[in-house]
């Protein structure tokens, strides 16, 4: 205490040899440290608490979040492996994206307005198609026919076009025919109407090596005709429930000729006309047919207009089946 009172009588001491009264002065200052010292030191001082206060609300906040996602675990009935309704750990919940095989998986995500895991409302059925019926496969009994023109080769081989059968007239006059020898018969002649009369003037020839009672013939230009208008030849060809074709040489002079088709099942008749009022022109006519076995095609090649008075006319040479 003898030293305080000492420290204490030399500040006494000092104030009083300096004229100033006696005061109490901060330490800080006693140590010799300025004001703007002081206040850099206050401010450092508060910026080290703010620190310590936003660091400690970092703090707080993450704990609270590792409290709350303590709190989100499965739902009920989501437990381990084995339990009522339990997902393996890492199994993962099915989309509702299309899987490999293009169908929809059992369950999804929840769209706006539907509760969790409730499937959508199936769209709308597609508009039925308005693309026109396929047509109905033929009918094995239905009957098909068709007719076309075309000229007459310079040469026919009958041989080779009536693979089935052929006929051929005119080679010994009017009534004279020859058939192939080992034909199928299907090839008939029906007669006609008007009298046959033979001729040997058509432009085309035709040939043949297989036929009956002739053998074989390197070119015939023989024929028959007969003249005024209603007048003409009938041929019939028995069906084989197999397509066949026709080809029919035939011609007119001075006249128009007409060819009708028909099938004795029915149906529309094909016709095809041929004419020249000046003089004589050939044709091949190609007839495509199919029909049952027991129905025949009918031909029947007529004279419908002649152009002369002397025996406009049509003419008939040869016919062959394939």
């Amino acid at each position: 205490m003898a030293d305080e009172d000492r420290t204490r009588a030399d500040s006494r001491a000092g104030d009083e040899s300096t004229g100033r009264p006696p005061s109490h002065r901060p330490r800080s200052i006693a140590l010799g440290l300025s004001h703007r010292t002081l206040r850099r030191l206050a401010r450092a001082r508060q910026r080290r608490r703010w620190a310590l206060e936003g660091l400690g609300a970092v703090v707080c906040l993450a704990m609270l979040v590792a409290y709350l996602g303590t709190r989100s675990g499965p739902e009920s009935g989501d437990g381990p492996v084995g339990g009522s309704g339990g997902v393996p750990a890492g199994a993962t919940r099915p989309t509702a994206l299309p899987a490999a095989d293009g169908h929809a998986t059992d369950a999804g995500p929840a769209l706006p307005g539907l509760r969790p895991r409730e499937r959508p409302p199936s769209p709308d059925p597609p508009p039925p198609s308005t693309s026109a019926p396929a047509p109905p496969p033929k009918k094995p009994e239905e009957s098909l026919l068709s007719v076309s023109r075309a000229e007459v080769p310079a040469e026919v081989d009958l041989t080779a076009v009536g693979t089935r059968d052929w006929m051929h007239w005119g080679l010994r006059g009017g009534k004279s025919t020859v058939r192939k020898r080992s034909g199928s018969g299907e090839i008939v002649d029906g007669g006609g109407k008007g009298a046959r009369v033979g001729w040997d003037g058509n432009q085309e020839v035709v040939r043949w090596s297989d036929g009956a009672p002739e053998r074989w013939d390197r070119g015939s230009s023989d024929g028959v005709y007969t003249c005024g208008v209603g007048n003409g030849f009938t041929l019939t060809v028995a069906g084989s429930g197999a397509p066949r074709t026709v080809q029919l040489y035939a011609g007119i002079w001075m006249a128009r000729g007409r060819l009708d088709a028909r099938l004795s099942t029915g149906g529309p008749v094909r016709t095809v006309r041929l004419e020249d009022p000046y003089t004589s022109q050939s044709a091949q006519f190609t007839i495509r047919f199919e029909l049952p076995k027991n129905a025949r095609l009918v031909l029947t090649w007529t004279v419908e207009k002649v152009f002369t008075e002397h025996c406009g006319n049509v003419g008939l040479q040869a016919v062959a089946l394939r």
